[in-house]
């Protein structure tokens, strides 16, 4: 699950492929996406993450810009992080109870996307109610896993899924209460 965007998006630990997905985003990976963007959500991000974010997002102008740059951008993280980006709120201390009452309020969809180790967080804790997977055809053997070591088990439920011309498999899960 790492760099799949940029040439230069994630080299942490020595990664050299980037971009690897790209020629496989075809017509029906982008309807997926551009479904899942087309209604409100808020972000929860990793730090790493959301330096990417905010270095790329702001300075765009399209329909997914729009959708990310109006959410509000928690951002999880135990460092100083720039708090530049409209609308961003730092999470830190015990951001498993500040994600627990985020969860608890009634507010936008809590989304996160990539933030490789805020994830695991969150699956050993059981806070992730859906997982919007797209597997793309592409063996890379490094980079960072999406169930890293660590990971609890756990069962999960097949609620949609589809296969796209150029073979992504875009699923969604729903989890069945660990």
């Amino acid at each position: 699950m790492q760099g799949p965007g940029g040439p230069d998006e994630d080299t942490s630990g020595g990664f050299k492929f980037r971009r690897m997905v790209g020629r496989h985003f075809d017509d029906t990976v982008g309807k997926v996406m551009g479904g899942q963007m087309g209604h409100r959500f808020d972000l929860l991000l990793g730090r790493r993450t959301y330096g990417i974010f905010a270095a790329f997002w702001p300075k765009q102008n399209d329909e997914t810009a729009h959708a990310i740059n109006s959410a509000t951008k928690y951002v999880v993280s135990h460092r100083p992080v720039s708090l530049d980006w409209k609308t961003t709120v730092l999470l830190n201390g015990d951001v498993v109870e500040q994600i627990k009452k985020l969860k608890a309020e009634n507010g936008s969809e809590l989304r996160v996307h990539g933030s490789g180790n805020l994830i695991q967080t969150l699956l050993i804790h059981d806070l992730v109610d859906e997982l919007w997977l797209k597997t793309f055809p592409v063996v890379l053997g490094t980079g960072k896993h999406l169930f890293a070591d660590g990971t609890m088990p756990g069962g999960w439920q097949l609620l949609d899924s589809q296969v796209s011309p150029s073979g992504v498999i875009v699923a969604t899960y729903g989890g069945l209460g660990r």
